[in-house]
């Protein structure tokens, strides 16, 4: 079969195109303004990326066109098509289905799915509880948003272990709408028998118009999940017990809470792991961050639904090794005796921003580097802050951090007088190179800079250790 892939960069569309690669399929794909690291992974499986929507594309003649959620039906100032090759497709009478539709009809029916949702943490989560099945022998499946650094791909179809009833699939479950043709969320075509639901708050504000309508979309994937599955929840949230209250016919595991089936005591980079109050094994591992604790707890109960002790998971997240664009380093520069260090993060809600730079901060106290700064350098990149909804949260966001850096490039709202709380903490910047020369003329040895986007932010990392590395 001939996919040919609209959207092709983003991080679950690539991952259905090397799902359907490694099974045999032909792939093509198109995409705008594509940036690592999806367009390189897609390179080295040899999947042709055509740049723009053309409807010249539409000469390819593929047995299906896959869309994914970017294509819509807009149009620019002067009434032509934004995606014209998705106009022709419809025109035509072509087929087309879209990339969750697409993935369950040709990968996930008859698997044990995992499926892993949450407004915040559904990347880590999905790749520890990946590494998990894989260390217990498992070869599982899995897609994920992000390239797990156990693995170094995105996704896989994984094979089925001798004894298994079903072969696994771990997947990603986003909340977001399917496609301009299929507004339900993503993860209602996942069909999962486990389903965590880590976390949930208000995100996506230009789809959902309040936390109540997020809910709703959770409590179809609930819904989804047979008798015979489980539903882990974290029993911290509020809004995940509201879900629940609509109902639910599975088992259930909880975590995080006090009073939970999983919980955890110690330090989050050095802890017990306990079952209704019997300890049940012991995780050390590099991560750090209360967050990624309460990540490793979902894992774990998830990962006991498909028969693997907790102990054993707790050794296989050991020598987890995160997932890129969390927490990456990216470089360092040296400077008046001392270094600059350049992280990476595909932090972007409010929530996500301040969990990223009080994990830092907390490292660097345990380590006695109190007195290194933190210089937070983001962008309100995505669909939701860019409508500038959860803009009052941002001084909230970035208190923990000595300095912070705002592009500001593309909002319609006032981003300085949003930062304006923070005082002289705070600088806008309407342009790369200008946030890169705040960025330079203000480190010094010892700083670290934090860049946060969840997308390539222009190449900021490496114009930043540039200038730095010149200074």
């Amino acid at each position: 079969m001939h996919i040919h892939i609209l959207g092709i960069c983003g991080t679950f569309m690539g991952g259905v195109a090397a799902l359907a690669r490694e099974a045999g399929h032909r792939v093509t794909g198109c995409d705008a303004g594509v940036y690592p690291p999806m367009s390189d992974q897609l390179r080295a499986l040899g999947i042709e990326l055509i740049e723009g929507y053309g409807a010249d594309q539409l000469t390819l003649k593929p047995d299906v066109f896959v869309v994914g959620n970017v294509v819509s039906r807009a149009r620019l100032a002067d009434g032509t098509p934004t995606y014209p090759l998705m106009e022709a497709i419809l025109d035509a009478g072509a087929p087309y289905i879209s990339g969750p539709q697409w993935l369950l009809e040709n990968v996930l029916q008859g698997r044990h799915v995992l499926a892993v949702a949450g407004t915040h943490g559904k990347t880590t989560v999905t790749s520890m509880l990946a590494w998990i099945l894989e260390s217990a022998g498992l070869s599982p499946g899995f897609l994920v948003g992000g390239v797990p650094l156990n693995f170094g791909i995105s996704a896989r179809l994984g094979t089925q272990a001798s004894g298994q009833a079903r072969s696994l699939f771990v997947i990603e479950a986003d909340e977001y709408d399917t496609a301009f043709f299929d507004k339900r969320s993503k993860f209602v075509h996942y069909r999962p028998r486990t389903a965590v639901l880590n976390n949930l708050e208000f995100d996506h504000a230009d789809i959902f118009d309040n936390l109540a309508a997020i809910e709703r979309q959770f409590h179809h994937l609930v819904r989804t999940v047979p008798a015979s599955g489980r539903v882990v929840v974290n029993g911290l949230e509020e809004s995940l017990q509201r879900v629940l209250a609509q109902g639910c016919w599975s088992e259930q595991r909880s975590f995080g809470a006090a009073v939970s089936d999983f919980t955890a005591h110690g330090d989050a980079s050095d802890f017990d792991v306990q079952w209704r109050g019997q300890a049940t094994g012991h995780v050390r591992w590099s991560l750090s961050g209360t967050h990624n604790q309460l990540n490793a707890l979902a894992a774990i109960a998830a990962a006991e639904h498909v028969g693997v002790a907790p102990a054993a998971a707790c050794q296989a997240l050991g020598s987890f090794q995160n997932v890129r664009r969390r927490m990456e380093l990216r470089g360092t520069a040296p400077q008046g005796g001392g270094l600059i260090t350049v992280y990476d993060d595909f932090a972007h809600h409010p929530t996500a921003i301040r969990t990223t730079v009080d994990g830092l901060r907390r490292q660097l106290d345990a380590a006695g580097k109190r007195s290194e700064r933190i210089l937070a350098v983001f962008e309100p990149r995505s669909n939701t802050m860019k409508l500038g909804t959860m803009k009052a949260q941002l001084p909230w966001a970035l208190e923990h951090a000595d300095l912070s850096f705002c592009h500001t490039g593309g909002l319609d709202w006032d981003a300085a007088a949003a930062l304006a709380p923070l005082g002289a903490r705070a600088q806008v910047a309407g342009s790369i190179d200008a946030i890169v020369d705040q960025v330079g003329r203000t480190a010094r040895a010892g700083d670290h800079v934090l860049c946060m986007s969840n997308g390539g932010f222009g190449g900021v990392h490496e114009r930043l250790l540039a200038r730095l590395r010149d200074a």
